[in-house]
């Protein structure tokens, strides 16, 4: 699906890895001499309930598009990388197919065709002009809802972060699969009706608070800038590309007040890898039933994160 993407893109030498950052310097606190007293004033604990930390979290960093409900990977995932040499570039592969695996979906075998690419390179915004000029059908496929929309794909080509990303979703009809929107061109039977030209859905049930229509992450596009993940260690690279990968994040999220492989860039020492928070996260998206009209998408996610935190809570030894 990609593949040509790559084989466009793919062309002058680069690193054959990122390099590791150094370890963050240890801090001692300095000890009071012998027999000094010390006197601490009273010190006050302010700590946000659990559901609300979560709720505040799911907020700041989800990002549906427009209209739409929360999209996931539904059931194969196949991810390619392009412009990065050996070691690297397998390990890439090869820990986000790991995490894709633990979430239940099916990592694609070598050969597959790729429909998450990475696409390393020291002159990012090259890549990402030539893709949103030249390539506009790999980032824009016509139907509605399926993207973030025009702005959305100007700030993804005009980004300057160290990893940028754009992504690509379908409604579907949950239990069968089948695309429940029309794209460009397509039509069923002899095309001589507008009839022809619609998605089927058959809806067994109607109420407004639920829906047999999901959204389906289709296709995801990074482009990771070379010079600017120096700092970070391989494995924290692909944790956050990882992240970005499996679930639909918001670029311009603060979570600065989260403990997050999301703020590797801004402090490299804050997360070796995925968290707690971010696998939690992660469980919770891909356990939802997602069933529920589209207003309840973001509500229904916070509840099923904290499903998966009450079942590990129970699970953990005193």
């Amino acid at each position: 699906m990609l593949a040509f993407v790559v084989a466009a893109l793919l062309g002058s030498a680069l690193p054959q890895s990122v390099p590791a950052a150094d370890p963050p310097t240890e801090v001692t606190p300095q000890s009071p001499g012998d027999g000094a007293t010390v006197t601490l004033g009273d010190v006050e604990v302010i700590a946000r309930p659990r559901g609300d930390t979560v709720r505040a979290f799911v907020n700041e960093v989800a990002a549906p598009n427009r209209n739409r409900g929360i999209a996931r990977w539904e059931k194969d995932v196949c991810i390619g990388v392009a412009n990065l040499r050996g070691a690297a570039a397998q390990f890439i592969v090869d820990r986000i197919s790991a995490v894709a695996l633990e979430m239940g979906l099916t990592p694609g075998e070598p050969g597959c065709e790729a429909n998450v690419i990475v696409i390393a390179s020291d002159s990012p915004d090259r890549v990402a002009e030539e893709l949103v000029n030249e390539r506009l059908n790999v980032l824009i496929m016509g139907g509605s809802g399926m993207d973030q929309g025009r702005a959305a794909l100007n700030a993804f080509a005009a980004s300057d972060r160290p990893v940028r990303w754009w992504q690509i979703s379908m409604p579907i009809k949950s239990q069968t699969g089948v695309a429940a929107i029309r794209l460009p061109g397509e039509c069923n039977g002899p095309c001589s009706g507008a009839a022809d030209f619609g998605p089927k859905v058959r809806v067994p049930t109607s109420t407004r608070l639920s829906s047999p229509i999901v959204d389906s992450l289709f296709r995801t596009v990074i482009i990771v800038d070379l010079e600017q993940v120096r700092g970070v260690t391989v494995r924290q690279l692909a944790d956050y590309l990882a992240m970005v990968t499996l679930a639909q994040i918001d670029p311009e999220a603060d979570t600065r007040g989260f403990p997050s492989i999301l703020n590797v860039f801004e402090n490299p020492a804050s997360a070796d890898g995925l968290t707690d928070w971010d696998q939690t996260y992660l469980h919770g998206l891909y356990r939802a039933n997602r069933t529920r009209n589209i207003g309840s998408g973001l509500p229904e996610l916070s509840d099923s994160i904290r499903r998966v935190q009450d079942r590990e809570s129970a699970a953990a030894p005193d």
